[in-house]
């Protein structure tokens, strides 16, 4: 009986930190990173791969465990945070601390013993922005989302450069499309969580809140897509059925933005969420399989 006990106590902790990591954002990130990787090798090297999704999940799941550490107490007051392992306390902020060093120190040792110092110092800033940055600014204002962006825009150059050791424009213009991207899903994220993370103190919409303006705001960022979309192709990266794919995705993202401004509802900022969620990982992949 005792042995089942500590079985289950055994497994709840490890659901807890695994709970920590937050998978799913998590992979999402390591996707982008891959991509960069990929986009920037002549050939795929599957034993790098595996190496760089294991520090890229590392890193991510450190700057993950910083940020429920800081909101914990925020956490506690919204339904969608309520349940994580902090504010439950089935993990104590000293357990979750030691797992994101460790998480960290993987990090930083596949980064620069398999690829390389410019790369390792990316994911650092990445996590030191998103983690001691980001984090506490999300109580100050909209601001916060436009730090956010910074670091939520570095995996595919930090795949890049994983691979090529050297900075440059194609990088640039990874981290560009994703940059612009991540302000319609963001903030298509706090339209739809506006009331809670009102009560939480969180501020990130770019507005006073559910009005077209709010809106507004969300289409012109979107609208910074179609062109960067199709600045890999201008570069000679990747070849022009990627860049008219991107375009015509940026130009259906933008009609959902225009349909928020018309209508203001919850139900048209999902559609736009969905439609974030779809854009990135499609183009991304459009373009990897028409690289240059």
């Amino acid at each position: 009986m005792e042995k089942i006990v500590a079985l289950t106590l055994i497994n709840e902790k490890a659901k807890a930190y695994i709970e920590l990591l937050k998978l799913k954002l998590t992979l999402a990130v390591v996707f982008s990173g891959v991509f960069g990787y990929c986009l920037a090798v002549e050939h795929v090297n599957w034993w790098k791969i595996v190496v760089f999704v294991i520090a890229s999940i590392s890193i991510t799941g450190a700057a993950n465990i910083i940020n429920q550490m800081i909101e914990k107490e925020s956490d506690k007051k919204m339904k969608r945070t309520a349940v994580r392992p902090l504010p439950t306390e089935r993990l104590s902020v000293q357990e979750a601390a030691v797992f994101a060093f460790l998480l960290f120190s993987v990090a930083c040792f596949l980064y620069v013993e398999f690829f390389n110092i410019r790369a390792a110092a990316l994911a650092v800033l990445s996590l030191l922005l998103y983690g001691f940055v980001y984090t506490p600014l999300k109580r100050k204002g909209q601001i916060a989302v436009f730090v956010g962006a910074l670091p939520g825009a570095f995996p595919p150059m930090i795949g890049w450069v994983a691979a090529t050791n050297h900075f440059g424009w194609a990088p640039g213009i990874l981290f560009a499309i994703q940059f612009f991207w991540q302000f319609p899903h963001f903030w298509a994220i706090g339209w739809l969580a506006f009331d809670e993370y009102k009560k939480a103190g969180i501020q990130m919409m770019p507005g006073s809140g559910k009005t077209t303006e709010t809106a507004s705001r969300i289409m012109i960022y979107t609208l910074f897509l179609i062109p960067v979309g199709w600045l890999p192709y201008m570069m000679g990266v990747t070849g022009i059925y990627s860049a008219l794919v991107a375009m015509i995705g940026g130009i259906l993202f933008l009609a959902q933005t225009f349909h928020l401004m018309r209508t203001c509802t919850d139900k048209a900022a999902l559609q736009m969420m969905f439609g974030s969620l779809l854009y990135l990982p499609v183009v991304q992949i459009v373009y990897l399989l028409d690289k240059v």
